[in-house]
């Protein structure tokens, strides 16, 4: 998502403002925003009276969005990280934490542009950990591009506070905009802000968690806020088959796994439909030739 044609000016000397929206709750995606222009419009940048995103109200930011993407002499991308995607990382074997992952999608948004052809030369983030080891970082993997990292970024340079308005923005829709694939009964969007601390968000967790499933795709599962609701959770053990070298199913390297100790959620995908209704059983059950006993 974003700007898709490569303008004339691009092919001049270019600025990139990096900010992010979404880290700290416990719903919905994490979204990386940015957004550059040529070196020569900075003065103009300056007067579009962007500012942390934090600061303005959600109309002013709307319509500074539309104003900039209406801009021709603006470009911008994001990279929306959902909700299951954060939490598979940071909960696979070798896990991948926020920082990295932060740093990974901001990374991304810089070579999207170079492959892209913009003559990036200064590009101005919104630090994640220690700023001068954030700039290492960035300038080792991009040696032609000057970077400048600091703390409370978006609030210093106009580009950035540019880039903080399309990442709030998008995650403000994709919130709005979720649909939850689960089909339980009483299931609502009442979630509130989605951040740990808000009542509204805890009583939505409170009332959207399943004794087996755990919670909505739209949860960060990782998260330690859910961990005191995993207390009463059913302790399902299950086989995990390890595959051989030729791809057959080897029954040697049997372990029993806890589904509350890994957040196993009801998510429906593509290949793998769930289907409540009796057209039909999920996968996981027919596979195992697991049938429903009205008598035991």
């Amino acid at each position: 998502m974003g700007s898709e044609l490569l303008p004339q000016w691009a092919s001049k000397p270019c600025i990139m403002g990096i900010d992010e929206a979404g880290r700290g709750p416990v719903l919905g995606p994490m979204v990386y925003g940015c957004l550059y222009c040529a070196v020569s419009y900075q003065k103009t940048l300056s007067s579009l009276n962007f500012a942390d995103s934090k600061t303005l109200k959600e109309e002013k930011r709307e319509e500074l969005f539309e104003s900039l993407k209406a801009d021709e002499s603006i470009g911008w991308a994001v990279d929306i990280i959902d909700s299951r995607e954060l939490s598979a990382k940071m909960l696979k074997k070798n896990k991948i934490n926020l920082n990295e992952i932060s740093h990974d999608s901001a990374m991304g948004l810089v070579r999207r542009a170079l492959n892209m052809g913009v003559l990036l030369t200064e590009v101005y983030v919104d630090t994640v950990g220690d700023p001068e080891k954030y700039r290492i970082k960035l300038a080792e993997r991009f040696p032609s591009i000057k970077f400048v990292v600091a703390k409370k970024a978006d609030s210093l340079y106009p580009v950035v506070s540019g880039a903080s308005i399309v990442a709030k923005v998008t995650r403000d829709r994709a919130l709005r905009d979720w649909v939850l694939d689960e089909s339980a009964e009483n299931m609502h969007r009442n979630f509130g802000s989605g951040y740990p601390g808000d009542p509204e968000t805890k009583d939505w967790l409170e009332h959207h968690k399943h004794s087996v499933f755990g919670f909505p795709s739209l949860v960060r599962f990782s998260w330690g806020t859910c961990k005191p609701y995993f207390k009463d959770i059913v302790q399902v053990a299950w086989e995990s088959d390890e595959m051989d070298e030729n791809g057959s199913t080897s029954r040697t390297g049997k372990r029993q796994l806890k589904l509350s100790s890994v957040g196993f959620t009801g998510i429906k995908r593509k290949s793998e439909e769930i289907e409540s209704s009796a057209k039909g059983r999920c996968k996981f059950f027919q596979a195992r030739k697991l049938e429903q006993l009205s008598q035991f």
